[in-house]
Order: structure tokens, then sequence, then C-alpha cells
């Protein structure tokens, strides 16, 4: 095979000049033009500008959250009840100081459980229970449980929003607290707020539950009054007695009694009336009042507040008052004693293990789950020492 040897200079001087047609200006008849680089961007913050370093968070001791709070410093105040609410060891530690140092400035309040079925017009009620009692020289603290999504866990807490008159009020004190699952949605932690909310001079309480489930129960036995808000026309009177609320209530009250529904609100307290003497007469002696009112109006308000003074000038004279605060001491420390041991159990690696592997023969029907438990709790008590 014949073989030519190729010109490769005459190959760059095609490609220079097929450059040159295809891209004039690579051309050097263009060469004195120049593309300038544009306009440098700007710094994204001001290059003048000094910044200093965030001084970091000090820690408060116990005593300065003690000193804040006894100075009626609502910040500090905040700051305490988000301490309890912690589940943080270190947190639980440092508020459980702070309650004891507390406790001393406590019992001179009264406590107010306020509970009915959604929609009852509670916070509505509250905004206007609350301007009655600061009208008349009180300081006002409302201890809104929230309910809270059992899938995310989340609150909307937006109790404050429907107390607009109150959440003003230099002299009120709104926290909504998120019921984190607890006992019938009520925060496991209101009982120790009490006490906080007490020593910053707060001289009246109201816990206002979520109104479903047991959350009632907790409520009656953290405050003094027990006041269920009702509804006229709502099937209640015959569901309040079955679910064992009105046993518990020492005053009740029918809202909405304004315009067009103000006889089925007279004809519904009637009806509650006639349900109350189906019940034994309460420890405390007194003889529950049905009264109706209208929270949207604010009418009624006076002889609402009227019932629960004279609720509680009854119960200091014979006693009561001092006897129940007793026994709702008693029954927390319980309450915290059970608390502290299914903690206990519960974050215990061994048994978390157990727990998980006890499960699956439960859910593959291996083992009942009768027989699971006894296990668990057999190797608990005898080899995890408490």
């Amino acid at each position: 095979m014949e073989q030519h040897d190729f010109d490769y200079s005459n190959m760059k001087d095609h490609d220079a000049n097929h450059n040159a047609i295809e891209h004039p200006e690579n051309s050097e008849e263009f060469a004195s033009l120049t593309v300038n680089k544009g306009v440098a961007q700007p710094p994204m913050t001001n290059p003048y500008l000094k910044l200093k370093a965030r001084p970091r968070r000090r820690n408060i001791t116990a005593a300065e959250y003690v000193e804040g709070i006894r100075k009626g410093n609502v910040t500090m105040l905040g700051q305490a009840v988000t301490l309890v609410e912690s589940q943080l060891p270190e947190h639980q530690a440092l508020a459980q100081e702070v309650i004891e140092k507390c406790l001393p400035f406590t019992g001179n309040s009264k406590r107010i459980g306020i509970t009915g079925v959604p929609g009852a017009g509670k916070s509505t009620s509250i905004d206007v229970f609350g301007l009655h009692v600061i009208n008349r020289g009180g300081k006002l603290a409302v201890l809104a449980i929230d309910p809270s999504s059992e899938l995310t866990k989340g609150s909307i807490l937006g109790d404050k929003t429907r107390m607009e008159k109150l959440s003003v009020q230099k002299d009120a004190f709104i926290r909504p607290s998120p019921s984190a699952g607890s006992l019938g949605g009520v925060a496991r932690k209101t009982r120790e707020t009490i006490v906080l909310c007490e020593a910053a001079g707060y001289d009246n309480i109201f816990v206002e539950t979520v109104g479903v489930g047991q959350s009632e129960t907790a409520v009656h036995s953290m405050v003094d009054f027990f006041l269920l808000i009702q509804l006229a026309g709502t099937g209640d009177e015959l569901q309040g007695i079955k679910r064992g609320i009105m046993e518990m209530a020492d005053g009740i009250v029918i809202n909405k009694c304004d315009g067009d529904n103000v006889e089925r609100a007279k004809l519904a307290a009637a009806q509650f009336r006639s349900a109350l003497h189906l019940f034994p007469m309460p420890p405390s002696g007194w003889s529950p009042k049905v009264l109706t009112y209208s929270g949207y109006y604010e009418l009624g308000i006076d002889e609402v507040w009227q019932m629960i003074d004279e609720y509680f000038e009854f119960v200091r004279k014979n006693g009561y008052f001092e006897e129940r605060r007793r026994q709702q001491e008693k029954y927390w420390m319980y309450e915290t004693i059970n608390e502290q041991l299914k903690r206990h159990f519960y974050t215990n690696p061994v048994i978390e293990e157990m727990l998980a592997a006890k499960k699956q023969m439960v859910l593959s029907a291996r083992q009942s789950s009768f027989v699971a438990a006894s296990d668990v709790l057999d190797y608990y008590f005898k080899n995890v020492k408490i």
C-alpha cells in the first residue's frame, strides 16, 4: 500500500481560515475589542458593621427564679413554668428546687376548675369571669390545657387568642399548656404551676380542662371549686349523670342564655336541678346550685360569682376547705410516686428490649398479653434495682 506524507501545516491554515469565517470575533482585526467582567456584586452583609458575639445565656439559679417570681416578674414566672414542663432530668431537678422554695408562699388563692363540653363557651366565659375578678382588685392566673395531637404530639395553644380582653390585662397571667397525652388531656405539671402562680401573688387560679375524657377527675383533685358549664338542648342532662361529672360539680351554669335561647336555658337549668336531687349530699355539705348566664353578652356574671363567693365562705366556716386541700396533697403524693415508678420501669434499657421482644410474641399469637406482661414484671421485680 502506497503511503503519502500528510501536510499538517496546510491543515492548520485551513482550521485558522475556517475559524475566522465561522467566528469573526476571533479575527485579528477585532483583537482590540475587550469584554469587561462587569460590576462586582456587593457582599451580603455590611462590611463596615462590626458584629458582636452573642452573649451566651447564663444559667439561672433556683434562688434567682424564686426572687423573680416573688417580685411578680412575669417573664421569670413563664420561664419557671417552662422549666417545670421540661422532660430533661437537669431541668426537673432545678424545677423541684424552685417549687420547694416557693411552697411557703402558697395556699392563699381561690383555685377554680372550669370544665364543659367543647363549644360550651369555656374560653369566652373565662374571659368575662377574669375581668370580673380583676375589676374587684384581684390577680388572676389562667392555666388553659390545650389538647395535644395523638399523632404529632403538637398543640395549637390558641386559648389566649379567644381571651381577647383578659390577655391585655397586666394583672392576668394566661398560660396555655399542651396536654401531652397525659390523663384525659390534663397537663401533668399543672399542679406545680399552681404553686408557682400563687407564689407570684396570683390570688385567683382558673384551670380550664379540654372537656373530654377523664380530665375532670384530675382537675377536681387540684381545685377548690369545680364549675361545670353546660348548654341547653345538648342531651347532657343525662350524659352528665352517666359520666359522673355532675357528682364532682360544686356549681352548674347554663351558658348562652340570651335571645331566643332564654326559655331553653331555663328549662335545662330546671332539669339539672331535678337531676341533682338524685345524688347524695357531697362531703362539703354544700348543695350545688344551677344558674343561667350569657358569656358573650356578659349577662348574669355577678350572680355566678356571688355563688362562688358563697361556696368559699361556706366551706371555710365548716372546715372542709382545709380538709380538701390536705386530701389533695395526699392524692398528688401518690400520683407522683406512680409517675416516678412508671418512668423508672419504661426507661430501663433491659425492660425496653424485653418489651420489644414480648410485643412481637403477642402480635404473632405465640404468647398471651397477660403472660407476657407477667414475665416482664417478674424480671423487673427480681433483677432491676429500684
